[in-house]
């Protein structure tokens, strides 16, 4: 009767741990792919889980036999508070089922640092294309469609399908009170039917610290979009669920420095060019009466939550200039939302936007925010810019202007705030360094008409990280990048857009996935902030010729256009120098 007992339990709990198992495997269907690799030769290859580390460098096919010297042991090395990764990759000619990963604590001589700071996130391949034309409407027929790896999954197992290769990006965040010293852990992959198989981990941890991401330097603004949240998860504008969607969703950004809320001022200011149109954040009012009021509830809510997520620099608010000039407005006498199109410069612009700037100052002031707040306009002509800013000195010139420039028309603006151009225009020395005299914010971007460096789901991922190193070579503070997550129609299977390529609105996923793109642009402003403190450690100590060594290695990435070494190489090179010098002396 007891061995009876015995049996009914193990099965019990046998069940529930296969029912477990099977809920926690439960995930959506990649896309087939559509230009496998036809070449592949998978009769030779094992039918067990076949595990090697591979490089981050790399994006490995799904159809493809991964072409790698198998090794099971990794090393690296980061600051404490740093972020440092790691990619493997799985595979096998047969299925896999319910793999899992799974760290033990990392151990030192000098303490124990708990296996909760490393985290394993399945790589999810979603569809892509190519950049050429860049800019413009694409018809997909017109482009090769493959599959990419680029999304980090959050899930705690995955099935490998047979003949099939699956990467999987490790990250490690060191912690900031860490004690400096060498580092060892396992990670364990298991799977039904598998032998467990172990993967060695030796991170040494440096002395120096690095900054809270809200107190890194490095001026990152990617733009965010809230109504892409509320569609993707099919929930109410401005509901409850939705605020509660969007703290998620803006943890990861806040979580990589981002320095600027991106804000609107009426309805759509891009003339709704992505998927989603922005709901507005400000209801303007027209009384009967002919005097103006304005609901600022959704734009302080909005504002409020970034500021307790940490994103506190800056607050841009788009637009004076929206790409079609119009503005909506609830005329109360009629009962109805009114569009109107006006010409930046003429009368009726003065007339509309001379109470509302008015007002808005005073309720800026009010909320403590009109020092950190800028009326910012993107891509727009001279002409448009001297007219707005016309009326901004004459009316509220307590407000500062930011400016994305694709005209190099930036040297007629010395004075505001925030000026962006595009990666391949080169600022003026003596304009740049007024700029930095005066405490002005001086960055650049890239869009879908760049091919070089940019965060396209094809894009070579070193680039991301590339991005950053131009950034400080080229004396600028940072950089900035449409969109953080202006989601296309199903992003998790289809990066492709309309317009641009694969992957030019967004780089991270729905329910707070990163990706490869974005965790690769965050290393590189880690980067970017060791350079900042080493280079001020150096000159404090008067170690001059470390500094010259730093200051060369970091000039090869001044390069306005693609340079003639591998991105990948030139960050070996450049991260080298970066771990020599934070071993020096006592900086």
């Amino acid at each position: 009767m007891k061995r009876y007992c015995f049996f009914l339990l193990c099965a019990a709990s046998a069940a529930l741990m296969v029912a477990c198992s099977a809920k926690c495997c439960k995930t959506h269907a990649e896309a087939t792919d559509p230009a496998p690799d036809m070449t592949a030769d998978w009769s030779a290859v094992s039918k067990h889980l076949n595990v090697s580390f591979g490089d981050i460098d790399t994006r490995y096919a799904r159809s493809s036999v991964p072409a790698m010297e198998r090794t099971t042991a990794w090393s690296g090395n980061g600051w404490r508070g740093e972020r440092v990764s790691a990619q493997i990759v799985l595979w096998s000619a047969a299925d896999i089922e319910r793999v899992r990963c799974r760290f033990s604590p990392f151990v030192s001589d000098v303490g124990r640092l708990s296996a909760d700071i490393a985290q394993a996130r399945f790589v999810r391949y979603v569809l892509t294309d190519i950049f050429e034309p860049g800019c413009g409407y694409r018809n997909p027929e017109d482009f090769p469609v493959s599959l990419s790896p680029d999304m980090l999954d959050t899930l705690e197992c995955f099935d490998l399908e047979a003949k099939t290769a699956r990467p999987v990006w490790l990250t490690f965040d060191i912690p900031a009170d860490a004690k400096p010293g060498v580092y060892t852990a396992t990670l364990e992959l298991s799977a039904r039917r598998q032998k467990p198989q172990k993967l060695n981990i030796t991170l040494e941890v440096l002395p120096q610290t690095l900054p809270a991401p809200k107190d890194w330097e490095f001026h990152l603004d990617l733009w965010q979009h809230p109504s892409a949240v509320a569609r993707i998860h099919n929930v109410g504008h401005w509901s409850e669920a939705h605020w509660r969607l969007l703290e998620s969703e803006m943890k990861p950004l806040a979580g990589a420095g981002q320095k600027v809320i991106t804000a609107t001022l009426n309805k759509e200011p891009w003339n709704n060019q992505c998927y989603d149109a922005y709901e507005c954040m400000i209801v303007w009012t027209k009384n009967a009466d002919g005097t103006w009021t304005y609901d600022y509830s959704i734009f302080d809510r909005w504002v409020e939550l970034m500021m307790r997520l940490g994103v506190t620099r800056m607050i841009n608010c788009y637009s004076m200039l929206p790409w079609n000039n119009e503005l909506r407005y609830y005329d109360a006498a009629s009962e109805a939302y009114i569009d109107v199109s006006l010409t930046p410069g003429s009368q009726e612009f003065a007339e509309i936007w001379t109470p509302f700037l008015t007002d808005f100052r005073r309720h800026l002031t009010e909320k403590g925010w009109l020092g950190i707040t800028n009326i910012a306009m993107d891509e727009r002509l001279p002409h448009e810019m001297d007219a707005a800013i016309a009326l901004l000195n004459d009316v509220a010139p307590e407000f500062g202007i930011s400016l994305a420039d694709n005209q190099r028309s930036y040297m007629r603006y010395p004075f505001i705030r925030d000026v962006c151009v595009q990666f391949h225009v080169t600022f003026d020395p003596e304009f740049l360094a007024f700029r930095r005299q005066n405490g002005l914010v001086s960055t650049f971007y890239v869009c879908c008409a760049n091919r070089f460096p940019n965060v396209f789901t094809f894009s070579d991922p070193a680039e991301g990280a590339y991005i950053a190193w131009h950034a400080i070579a080229a004396g600028l503070d940072g950089f900035l990048r449409w969109a953080y997550n202006s989601w296309v129609e199903n992003p998790v299977i289809d990066s492709r857009f309309r317009t641009w390529p694969a992957g030019d609105t967004f780089i991270v996923y729905p329910n707070g996935r990163s990706s490869i793109r974005f965790e690769r642009l965050r290393e590189g402003i880690q980067d970017a902030e060791k350079i900042r403190i080493l280079r001020h450690r150096l000159t404090e100590t008067g170690a001059l010729d470390k500094l010259a060594e730093l200051n060369d290695a970091v000039e090869k990435f001044n390069i306005p256009r693609i340079p003639p070494v591998p991105p990948a190489e030139m960050l070996h090179q450049g991260k080298k120098v970066l771990e020599e010098l934070s071993r020096y002396g006592n900086l």
